[in-house]
């Protein structure tokens, strides 16, 4: 096989960071967007960001969404997350600008898709998903936020109000630098099939979900 040679046939070098390589128009039933695509080098995803208005470069309303095919797609009452994605892509359009970063990779906190319905059999048999996870021998949390920032980077955002109730997320925007100026709340009322779930990840993961108070009934 022929390496890929550069100038006196040293090898080139591998490309890192994120790369853009598309934009198009995506209208959504939420509202019209750009469709920026972006190529991780260093996983190897493939990586959008949905870009409302004129963005500007301070204070932008940012959602970084991490991937997940059962609540995005399927509906799925085990989370919150497809309800998250449809609030922060309503927020977006409400607020005239603002950008939803879908994460590809991020499936079931970074652990993949057959490990995290692995995880949520063993959820069913009473574990809490932090417990299932180290039950199969896996982190709690695998998730790196390394080419969101990046593509923040490219849009020319420098500040962001973050729609997250996950103050790691915070924390690694800031280390990666982009300045959180605010983080906003993005509460999903909870139901029965995920309140568990919800009161796992404030009690164990520190996610700010003060709703869950007015909740009590609930199973």
């Amino acid at each position: 096989m022929t390496e890929n040679l550069g100038v006196l046939g040293k090898k080139s070098p591998r490309r890192t960071g994120v790369e853009r390589v598309a934009n198009a128009p995506l209208p959504t039933v939420y509202g019209e967007f750009q469709a920026v695509g972006y190529l991780d080098h260093d996983r190897g995803d493939e990586q959008v960001a949905l870009v409302h208005g004129d963005i500007g470069t301070d204070r932008v309303l940012v959602r970084l969404h991490s991937e997940c095919l059962t609540g995005d797609a399927f509906g799925s009452q085990h989370c919150e997350c497809g309800d998250q994605l449809a609030a922060a892509l309503r927020a977006v359009v409400a607020e005239g600008s603002g950008i939803v970063v879908y994460l590809r990779g991020h499936e079931g906190r970074g652990i993949g898709l057959l490990a995290k319905l692995r995880a949520m059999a063993l959820q069913a048999e009473g574990l809490d998903t932090v417990e299932a996870n180290l039950a199969l021998g896996l982190p709690v949390d695998a998730r790196d936020y390394g080419v969101a920032a990046g593509i923040l980077h490219d849009l020319g955002v420098g500040s962001v109000r973050l729609m997250s109730n996950n103050p790691r997320k915070r924390e690694a925007l800031v280390r990666h630098g982009i300045q959180v100026a605010e983080q906003v709340p993005l509460l999903i009322p909870p139901c029965e099939n995920n309140i568990t779930y919800l009161r796992t990840k404030r009690e164990r993961m520190d996610h700010h979900l003060p709703h869950l108070d007015a909740v009590a009934h609930l199973s």
